[in-house]
């Protein structure tokens, strides 16, 4: 975790967390954790909200408060959905329930009943007062419902909550339900800075994930929740080190609301009904299950103007398709010139060994490839050949997610012989790209969360390309799931500096873009889309890897297969 330590001299950050109890959500309690762990946060207060006894109702008293309520029975169909939902759950769901007492044992506590209407929570005066006297720098919302009043101010940089949905189409809940309910590509979590007004406090960052193809919301909540975990510690680490004025100026800038409600609410037993049972059936008239695979192939395309030039039409017309053998897939291909001539090295992958090794061969005249064969192949599963030059050097660093490191190699033997030279940096990260910018090796790669994939896109920077990598202040450059992986060799084109990246939405590898990086140094990082390229463009189901010579440009495509037919 990057963000675990801070350099700054600042006195520790205090913090307060509102919580209903000591029972919390696992997303909610690995948060806490790594405060804890961090040298720049002391957890000051807990302020928990006083329960009210009940007796607990039986199954005949829930039903009968269900029928004999007209809200409750609107809901009934709802209710049982999310029953049913139970038991798709995935183990270690972000929402279970863990008891925290024993972490959250010596922080000072306090309870407090709230007063208000309906769902809304205000904090009475004495409550107030305990709260500011802690001199607290923010509090942490884990509990409580919405809340208004004083207490929104009682913390000198206010009260922090997460928002699971993208705030500018989806303002209030169920979390992740309506995403699913209207077919949105992306779903969406902020972490914001509460007002009065129902999700529309400052944004202080935002993370993009892909909505998962699937009815149970349970499901589509996995990622998103693991994935923005660590929103609070990257703030926290930011506030601490460099100020809240800081913050804020990097806070993203308000959007006019765009969601197709004023308010998204439990939906009733007609939304159910409209939306179930046309999926329901969709499912029965399914034909029989046939295992399929996307299947990738490698495009080559001579003498044209490249895709970034500004005189190209962005057409992708004119490459010449290359059919792996069968049992194989060829991607991720990157295109070099050495001696003369022109290679390609991309990813082989094996059906039959569920692993991919790195291949190459030279690109003939008209397009076609020559003697295909591995250059990097042992029991690691590699991909994204990602080759360069340092001086007389050639390099390359492919990924080897499994190795939990980023690996960089020396070619021995142009072009079939390479050797390890030395580990650049250790971690789960998958597509790494490298260059040379302003006397400086610059490196991008992609973080894998274990339980929500490729997440964020890193950027790193050292003086020697065997030298100390050091850690971006601007990190991560990106959290949007349609740009935060690599598609191929960042280069100059005249006076731009290109990044190539590739979209996972609606799913991985679906299509890839060429951004500009607008403001690159050891304290700045900005980029713009230039251009997104789609298969559609194509007629094939996925494009994912851009790279080019002067000369040639390579990509790559995926149809979708029968496994029995690769």
């Amino acid at each position: 975790m990057f963000w675990l330590r801070s350099p700054a001299t600042n006195p520790p950050l205090r913090v307060g967390l509102l919580l209903d109890d000591a029972r919390l959500q696992r997303f909610s309690a690995r948060i806490i954790e790594d405060l804890l762990a961090c040298n720049f946060v002391k957890l000051e207060l807990l302020v928990y909200k006083k329960s009210q006894p009940s007796r607990p109702k039986n199954i005949v008293e829930q039903i009968f408060q269900r029928l004999s309520n007209a809200n409750l029975r609107k809901q009934i169909l709802y209710e049982i959905y999310l029953r049913i939902d139970r038991w798709k759950k995935p183990r270690n769901h972000p929402l279970d329930k863990v008891d925290c007492s024993a972490m959250l044992a010596g922080i000072d506590s306090i309870v407090v009943t709230p007063f208000g209407e309906k769902f809304v929570h205000r904090f009475p005066p004495e409550a107030l007062e305990q709260i500011r006297a802690r001199k607290l720098d923010v509090l942490i919302r884990f509990g409580f419902n919405i809340l208004k009043g004083e207490i929104l101010t009682s913390a000198r940089c206010g009260v922090w909550s997460y928002h699971h949905g993208d705030n500018t189409f989806y303002r209030g809940g169920p979390p992740h339900f309506w995403e699913l309910y209207e077919e949105a590509p992306l779903s969406g979590v902020i972490l914001q800075v509460l007002t009065e007004q129902l999700d529309a406090g400052t944004v202080l960052c935002k993370s993009l994930f892909t909505t998962r193809p699937t009815m149970w919301v349970s499901l589509n909540r996995f990622g998103p929740y693991w994935g923005a975990s660590d929103l609070v510690l990257r703030k926290m680490n930011e506030l601490h080190r460099f100020g809240w004025e800081h913050v804020l100026q990097n806070a993203l800038p308000p959007s006019p609301y765009q969601g197709k409600r004023k308010i998204y609410r439990s939906p009733t037993n007609t939304e159910m009904v409209r939306w179930l049972a046309p999926a329901l059936l969709k499912k029965g008239m399914r034909r029989p299950f046939i295992k399929t695979v996307k299947r990738w192939s490698i495009g080559i395309r001579l003498n044209s103007v490249p895709l970034f030039d500004p005189t190209s039409d962005g057409s992708l017309e004119g490459f010449r398709w290359i059919e792996p053998p069968k049992g194989h897939f060829w991607a991720d291909p990157f295109v070099l010139e050495q001696g003369g001539r022109k290679w390609v090295f991309f990813e082989d992958y094996v059906y039959a060994k569920k692993r991919g090794h790195i291949a190459c061969a030279e690109i003939a005249s008209d397009g076609s490839l020559i003697d295909p064969a591995p250059c990097i192949e042992n029991s690691h599963h590699y991909s994204y050949p990602y080759v360069f030059r340092d001086g007389e050097q050639l390099l390359m660093i492919p990924e080897a997610a499994d190795t939990s490191s980023i690996d960089l190699y020396r070619c021995a033997e142009f072009p079939h012989k390479w050797v390890l030279q030395s580990t650049l940096l250790r971690g789960e990260f998958v597509d790494t790209s490298v260059w040379q910018h302003d006397g400086l090796w610059w490196m991008t790669t992609t973080s894998v969360d274990p339980d929500a994939g490729p997440t964020k896109l890193f950027l790193f920077y050292a003086e020697t390309l065997s030298g100390e990598w050091h850690f971006h202040p601007d990190n991560p450059i990106s959290t949007d799931v349609r740009t935060n992986r690599g598609a191929g060799r960042i280069f100059q084109a005249g006076t731009r500096l290109i990044r190539p990246s590739q979209s996972g939405c609606p799913f991985y590898g679906y299509s890839f873009s060429l951004n500009e990086v607008t403001r690159l140094s050891t304290t700045e990082y900005a980029e713009r889309t230039l251009a997104e390229f789609t298969p559609e463009m194509l007629k094939v189901q996925a494009i994912h890897t851009y790279n080019w010579i002067p000369g040639v440009e390579v990509i790559d495509g995926a149809k979708v297969t029968p496994l029995a037919k690769v």
